[in-house]
């Protein structure tokens, strides 16, 4: 499965499921997600897709020419969960648009047209085109047509899909129950409207079916085996009834999320050996036709491997030369004392060393929003350990706030210091409402791309697990509702809880809930109770690791589970509170032996990490020492992100005692080298924060960005980086926005 338009790497993994299907026999189906709704789907988008379909087809070989492929164009578009949903005239006429060009350029692709089941159509989705209201009572209903509207015509299909999920749950709570009797072929072939085999498939134009059945284990009610074998027996029941039904994809995919508590989401028939059998043992004995379907083709797949890999001898030695080197450089390092040649000599008031952290830290956040397929995107993307920007930017805001105020509650009390505290939270959660808001003005303005701060592409690694991979949110859903009169006040509470906003900041309204808490925990610390507040945090993440509770509906928790990632805050303001008398523990001999287990750790981490199956680009390196699968189990068990699994809150503790440590008794050569660039925009991280979200937009409406290739985009990351360089050295609107 694609998004268009497509990045290398995506490219080269159409290539290669293409080369895959060709050496087993199967029959490939590529579906095309665009990146946002169709409105601007141009003749132009239209031949950039079909010539990237050709690309990926001249890989294979040319007796693979006879086996053919199909291409599903926006699927869904009949739902409001997907950014081109629920617009008949748009997706019409971009599916028939690309059709057509696919049809011009003689190619063996067959155009499928695919909508999800009818079933709770419109899903509760609030519409006033009159496309929509088939039966003319004024309001788009239950009783209105789910799928001529989105019909894009006859000539236009070659073949259609129909979506089909047994999933009781709906979204919400898991459920595990047995499917009504013929529920299958209810929504298949219904009555009316609903009869959609035999409205829009034949035999010349077979229908395509994708489905599964959903189980949740811990769920309680029915078994596994039950739910999904009365799912498979009607599957096979609906066979010799739809005549045109032609292929048959089941989601085969089970989510295992981490941590008791924790609901796992099963859809697979492969996945526990008896479900397996059961299922051979009923399809043997019914019309379903197992591949090869065709003969296969001897095909060279890693030829066309992305990236590059070093593995065998090589990589070993490549891992031996870097675990080396670092372990030099530690022994070398332990041996330093205050005053050396090398050691740090930045202000005593304002520790530099944090602030070019910071400025590490604020730059891997800014280049993996920007979503370009670059050098630096490699370069930032957890490359020195199980890490992101992410987790040492919170990490780093509660150690400075606590130092920062440490002395003004010791000059004026807590309670002046905890005004300006809450005064900051103001202003930060004032900056988020206007950047909600004019977002959402922007959105409105015909022809601006701002769609890569309105949605987001799930990717796997949110609270929805990997079952949600794909998945596209739209972030300002309703936000209409205040240009329809009567005004809906629900749309008010919306943007005051910051319900909806762009992704790329919502970790603001995170930082306004701790720093309304920081004064509690400040007074907490001046007490010297941090014993209580680390216990306190730490009892909270740990319960949360079995209750994942939402607290509050803003959108942050989404990504930053407020329960979840205070720990690192509180943390960091524990360890800012007492800088001074940590850095001097750290200066004894137990000390040093920490600050040894801490880097050897963080070592040995980051050469972990270079093992990551994932290459954003071609021009990507990793290592080849761990298999795929055991690294993948690992990464799952121990190091996921949105709930910072044990393993990976590990890593940013040891690689910040390790930074820290390499700081200091090398800050001379490295704040020469590149002090000058992270330092500033370390002392300004909030101002960088937001002025990133402009450089997104501009980013989404460069052309040549959206392209893919990896040397323009890194030349547009150094270019950018440059600007909010610059930006912050000039003082550029210091006035307005926030640092």
């Amino acid at each position: 499965m694609t998004r268009f338009p497509a990045s290398d790497q995506e490219r080269t993994y159409l290539a290669q499921f293409l080369a895959q299907t060709v050496e087993v026999g199967a029959l490939p189906v590529i579906t095309i997600e665009p990146v946002g709704d169709l409105e601007r789907f141009t003749p132009e988008d239209a031949a950039a897709l079909a010539d990237l379909l050709d690309e990926a087809l001249e890989g294979r070989p040319a007796a693979a020419a006879r086996v053919p492929a199909s291409v599903r164009f926006a699927p869904q578009m009949n739902t409001p969960w997907v950014p081109w949903g629920m617009n008949p005239e748009a997706y019409v006429a971009a599916f028939r648009l690309v059709s057509e060009t696919l049809s011009d350029r003689d190619t063996e692709l067959a155009m499928v047209w695919s909508p999800a089941s009818g079933l709770g159509y419109p899903f509760g989705a609030a519409s006033q085109n009159p496309l929509l209201d088939t039966d003319g009572d004024g309001e788009v209903a239950t009783g209105d047509d789910p799928y001529g509207p989105f019909y894009p015509g006859d000539r236009f299909v070659d073949g259609v899909g129909l979506v089909v999920y047994h999933d009781p749950s709906a979204g919400g709570a898991a459920v595990n129950a047995l499917p009504d009797e013929a529920d299958l072929l209810s929504q298949i072939d219904g009555e009316g409207d609903a009869s959609f085999a035999t409205r829009f498939s034949t035999d010349r134009r077979p229908l395509m079916l994708e489905t599964a059945a959903f189980y949740s284990a811990g769920a309680g009610g029915a078994q596994e085996i039950d739910i999904k074998r009365a799912w498979w027996r009607q599957i096979l029941a609906a066979i010799p009834e739809v005549s045109s039904l032609g292929a048959v994809i089941w989601r085969d995919l089970a989510v295992n999320p981490t941590g008791a508590g924790r609901s796992s989401i099963d859809w697979s028939l492969s996945g526990r050996p008896e479900i397996a059998a059961a299922f051979r043992s009923d399809a043997d004995a019914g019309a379903l036709v197992f591949g090869p379907v065709y003969d296969p083709v001897a095909v060279d797949v890693d030829a066309l491997a992305q990236g590059g890999e070093i593995g065998g001898a090589a990589g070993w030695l490549v891992a031996a030369a870097v675990f080396t080197g670092g372990i030099v450089l530690l022994l070398w390092g332990l041996r330093q004392r205050p005053g050396a040649r090398f050691w740090y000599d930045g202000s005593a008031v304002r520790d530099l060393r944090i602030d070019l952290l910071r400025g590490v830290a604020i730059v891997f956040v800014l280049v993996n929003h920007l979503q370009l397929t670059s050098l630096l995107q490699g370069a930032t993307q957890e490359a020195v350990g199980m890490v992101s920007g992410a987790e040492f930017f919170v990490l780093l805001s509660g150690l400075v706030l606590a130092m920062v105020y440490r002395p003004k509650i010791a000059r004026e009390g807590i309670v002046p210091a905890g005004r300006l505290i809450l005064r900051r939270a103001g202003k930060i959660y004032l900056a988020a409402l206007v950047i909600v808001i004019t977002l959402g003005l922007l959105a409105l303005i015909p022809g601006l791309n701002v769609t890569p701060a309105t949605t987001f592409t799930d990717e796997g690694t949110g609270a929805a697990g990997t079952a949600a991979t794909g998945r596209v949110y739209d972030l300002y859903a309703g936000f209409d509702r205040l240009f329809q009169y009567p005004v809906d006040a629900s749309v008010f509470a919306d943007i005051l809880l910051l319900r909806m906003g762009p992704w790329q900041v919502n970790i603001l309204g995170f930082y306004v809930v701790m720093l309304v808490v920081s004064p509690l925990i400040l007074w907490a610390l001046a007490r010297r109770l941090w014993p209580l507040v680390l216990a306190v945090s730490w009892v909270v993440y740990s319960i949360q690791v079995f209750t994942r509770i939402r607290v509050l509906p803003s959108q942050f928790e989404d990504s930053f589970p407020l329960l979840t990632w205070q720990v690192l805050f509180v943390t960091g303001m524990v360890a800012g509170f007492h800088r001074h008398r940590v850095v001097e523990w750290f200066g004894t001999r137990l000390g040093r032996a920490l600050i040894a287990v801490c880097a050897v750790t963080a070592l040995l981490l980051a050469l972990w990490s270079w093992n990551n199956p994932y290459l954003s680009s071609a021009l990507d390196l990793r290592l080849d020492l761990v298999p795929e699968a055991s690294f993948g189990a690992v990464y799952s068990a121990a190091f996921e992100r949105t709930y910072l699994d044990p393993g990976r809150i590990l890593n940013v503790l040891v690689l910040l005692v390790t930074a820290y440590g390499l700081l200091t008794v090398l800050w001379r050569p490295i704040d020469r080298a590149v002090g000058w660039f992270f330092t500033p925009l370390g002392q300004t991280t909030l101002y960088v924060f937001i002025v990133q979200l402009i450089l997104v937009l501009i980013v989404a409406n460069i052309p040549v960005l959206s392209l893919g290739d990896v040397w323009i985009n890194t030349a547009a990351n150094i270019v950018i980086l440059a600007l909010v360089w610059i930006m912050v050295r000039k003082r550029v609107l210091f006035g307005v926005i926030p640092r």
